[in-house]
């Protein structure tokens, strides 16, 4: 009986706290429908005849630009203001962003709104990501972050959606997603206060202005398999929305089945967070991300070599894949965040984010060009690879002694 009321009181804890995350996630949704509008405005803009392909390539390297900024500049402004009101000041300045593209058609101006498009973003995520893993406990932050993830994946189809239901010529794109913008500013208000966090303990009273930034390196010692899991969901999370049209044109796919692909490994990647998530609360995190690096790497070579044979099977197979791979990143950040002190969240989040979205910038280039010099499925050799990467960083943390918060002081001093 006691097991029974035990049981009970949890699940009952478990959905308070998740229905504390509401006001976050309608806040962090409405923002990302709004980025994902403007991203997909920008670019139809940028293809119009007449635009200088310079000016087009700055103007699109502008956002990963200000994200990479975002994700330095966060935890000084967590560490002075708190978590509720950098959240504030941040939509204000993507607010600004969006509203600029509503008042002017002039491109110069654009590479400084699409900056600070990007930096609003990453900071948004790194104000999140370290709230969401400081207020959850060890037996539910997987599913939290699953609901966080999941918010963000909808966020960017309701983006797209959005962008169809306006129309993609249509001249009122830009204000539409500037009044979504204004919605996640409103909503803020209109939802309350966020839930309280944890006390810190009085040896860390003053958490509140945290150490210095763990490092990748200092990362690495504490949690290695996260450090390559998060570095590997930003390549694979690129490269795959990106980059599969192209594969699909090169195997001689049709336009919509290729739409069909992206469409189905992001139906895939959604649905699998909620149970991938409930997992991960249950069982071994580390275990749980080397059977995702050992299904990756199966999932990766399958594509390459019986890509050709059937379009069923590529639908079958990219459907496993996303299920499997999109589901990495917040598996590997509820690990991280379990063997990290509460001091070290905002740095952490903001480091980790940095590698992701360094996966994300530098690598569609290298896997672009190995499909120019060896063929479509050499997409997947890249995409394997990394997967190849997480499942010996598992292995790695599973066989390793592990790192005790006494060690802590020396891995500040590395950072």
């Amino acid at each position: 009986m006691r097991s029974i009321a035990q049981s009970a009181t949890r699940l009952w804890q478990n959905a308070e706290r998740s229905r504390a995350l509401l006001p976050i996630m309608v806040g962090i949704c409405l923002a990302c429908i709004g980025s994902a509008m403007l991203t997909t405005a920008v670019s139809l803009h940028l293809g119009k005849p007449g635009i200088s392909p310079q000016v087009v390539q700055i103007v699109l390297t502008a956002y990963p630009v200000g994200f990479l900024i975002g994700c330095l500049v966060t935890r000084p402004a967590v560490a002075q203001y708190g978590h509720e009101r950098t959240f504030v000041a941040i939509v204000v300045v993507a607010l600004l962003a969006a509203s600029g593209f509503v008042f002017t058609d002039f491109l110069p101006s654009w590479i400084c709104f699409r900056l600070l498009g990007g930096l609003a973003m990453a900071s948004l995520f790194v104000v999140c990501e370290s709230w969401i893993n400081l207020y959850a406990e060890h037996h539910n932050r997987g599913a939290m972050f699953s609901i966080y993830m999941l918010t963000t994946a909808i966020a960017v189809l309701l983006g797209q959606v959005l962008v169809a239901m306006v129309g993609p010529q249509s001249p009122h794109l830009f204000p539409v997603a500037a009044a979504t913008v204004l919605l996640a500013l409103i909503s803020k208000f209109a939802g309350g206060r966020w839930p309280a966090l944890p006390a810190t303990d009085p040896e860390h009273a003053s958490s509140a202005r945290p150490v210095k930034r763990l490092g990748p390196l200092a990362l690495f010692r504490l949690a290695p398999v996260t450090v390559v899991a998060i570095f590997q969901g930003g390549i694979t999370n690129m490269n795959i929305f990106v980059l599969t049209p192209i594969y699909g044109t090169q195997i001689g796919l049709s336009a919509a089945t290729t739409v069909g692909l992206v469409t189905t490994i992001s139906i895939a990647g959604m649905l699998a967070q909620t149970p991938v998530g409930w997992l991960s609360d249950r069982f071994e995190r580390r275990i749980i991300l080397l059977v995702q690096g050992i299904l990756s790497v199966t999932l990766c070579a399958a594509i390459a070599w019986l890509g050709n044979f059937s379009a069923s099977l590529l639908f079958v197979l990219f459907f496993l894949y996303g299920a499997t791979a999109l589901t990495v990143y917040p598996v590997a950040m509820a690990f991280g965040a379990s063997q990290l002190h509460s001091r070290h969240m905002v740095g952490a989040s903001g480091t980790l984010l940095l590698l992701y979205s360094i996966g994300n910038v530098a690598t569609p280039g290298i896997s672009a060009g190995l499909m120019e010099h060896m063929g479509a499925p050499a997409m997947f050799l890249l995409l394997g690879g990394g997967a190849v990467l997480v499942t010996l960083a598992a292995c790695y943390n599973l066989l390793r002694r592990p790192v005790t918060l006494a060690a802590m002081p020396a891995l500040e001093e590395q950072a």
